[in-house]
């Protein structure tokens, strides 16, 4: 098991690398493979990353490969450099790092792994070195674990930890890829607060006892253009009490020829992108059965589209975070395999500021999915996977949720340090 810090954008998961160890902390990201950490011995630069020098993150989350004895370069005929360069052709990276014809035949060049670039989803870059060195994680411990040793980034401020499907993921590398993992995110409420972590569970404690059985399970569905991350089916999204659910487009479950399509899920993306018509479809439901005044101001400024102005007793949020105070109508995810996920009312329309004479502004934190023709259709996001259990089941390929109370699931874990 291993603890989950919340900050501000996502789940930090702290690893310790090299001889001695240096802890890093990454952001879990489950939409991607690569497990990168920003290197230097003096300075990581990230390009268009306006708050990082106000980022408290910095200093604990710089690797500096000097420092460790154990540390090397992985070599250009390794698996992990292939998969990095993302080639069919295994000759490929040792032919750019320089290597002759007859090495290439022989598999006998040594040179390093040629310097790699990563992208990311929201226009994302890394550029780094593949390195090996000792990984010592609360689960295990990897020897030669693989990752990317980065020093400049365009809009990536902290490193991420990859849990995707592939070969240079984190679960992938310590052996867990055949079995999987599942986390309780907390709510935004407990960012970054020191004395309380998620949990992430990985392995053969994933599925033990009862827990699978209270569990609604999904089936992972596979795209050629994206094999290593992790899809699943929307069918219909429920408002409130309607009877008649609302249906989402064929896209949403199923990929076309060329592989686009499908939901996937990312820990990764904040917010939950649904495309339209149906997002629209979603608002002007929401809008016909919310009466509460609407916030235009507060739409303006934050960007999102539907803002509504809440009695707040008191001006004291805590009173209304409870789900038996039913303000905004219930948001219920239907999935392949009748696998239903009722949003936690804290999971769908969020306040925006502190309450004041006795109102509070809170709003829908969905957005709308822009280019879904390429990749994706959709994208449930963290935010909406709080207070959920999230089960990643990969020997029998099918995703579970339940939602729960996750403060009371990191108490269980003794992951709450308070009083």
């Amino acid at each position: 098991m291993e603890p989950l810090r919340e900050v501000r954008d996502g789940y930090l998961i702290t690893l310790n690398i090299g001889t001695p160890p240096q802890a890093v902390q990454l952001y879990m990201d489950t939409g991607s493979d690569l497990t990168w950490v920003p290197c230097g011995n003096l300075t990581f630069d990230c390009i268009d990353c306006y708050d990082f020098k106000n980022n408290n993150l910095k200093s604990s989350s710089t690797f500096s490969p000097l420092h460790s004895s154990s540390s090397f370069r992985a070599s250009c005929a390794s698996s992990f450099c292939v998969e990095i360069h993302s080639s069919d052709n295994a000759f490929d990276p040792c032919a750019i790092a320089g290597c002759s014809v007859g090495m290439l035949i022989k598999s006998t060049c040594l040179r390093p792994c040629p310097t790699f670039a990563y992208t990311y989803g929201e226009g994302g870059l890394v550029s780094g070195i593949l390195t090996r060195d000792i990984l010592k994680a609360q689960t295990r411990d990897v020897p030669r674990f693989s990752f990317g040793c980065v020093a400049s980034t365009y809009h990536e401020p902290i490193g991420i930890a990859g849990f995707g499907r592939g070969l240079l993921s984190l679960p992938s590398q310590l052996g867990f890829v055949q079995k999987g993992f599942s986390h309780c995110f907390l709510p935004f409420k407990f960012v970054n607060n020191p004395n309380i972590s998620s949990p992430l569970i990985l392995g053969d404690s994933l599925l033990s006892g009862d827990i699978s059985n209270s569990l609604q399970f999904t089936p992972m569905l596979n795209t050629p253009m994206y094999p290593n991350s992790y899809y699943i089916g929307l069918e219909s999204i429920t408002i409130g009490t309607n009877v008649t659910a609302t249906q989402v487009p064929l896209t949403l479950k199923q990929f076309d020829s060329q592989g686009n399509g499908g939901m996937l899920i990312d820990s990764g993306t904040t917010y939950t992108h649904l495309p339209d018509p149906l997002y629209s479809q979603i608002l002007t439901s929401l809008q016909s059965t919310i009466t509460y005044p609407r916030a235009m101001e507060t739409e303006s400024r934050t960007g999102f589209d539907l803002c509504y102005k809440v009695p707040c007793p008191n001006n004291n949020l805590t009173s209304l975070d409870n789900d038996a105070v039913m303000m905004f109508p219930s948001i219920t995810f239907h999935f392949l395999n009748n696998a239903a996920l009722i949003l936690p009312q804290s999971n769908s329309f969020y306040a925006m500021s502190a309450p004041s004479d006795g109102l509070v502004v809170k709003c829908l934190l969905f957005r709308n999915m822009e280019d879904g023709d390429y990749g994706p259709a959709g994208v449930f996001g963290s935010f909406q996977q709080q207070n959920v259990k999230v089960v990643y089941d990969l020997e029998k390929e099918r995703i579970g949720f339940q939602a729960m109370d996750c403060v009371t699931e990191a108490v269980s874990h003794g992951l709450y340090q308070g009083s």
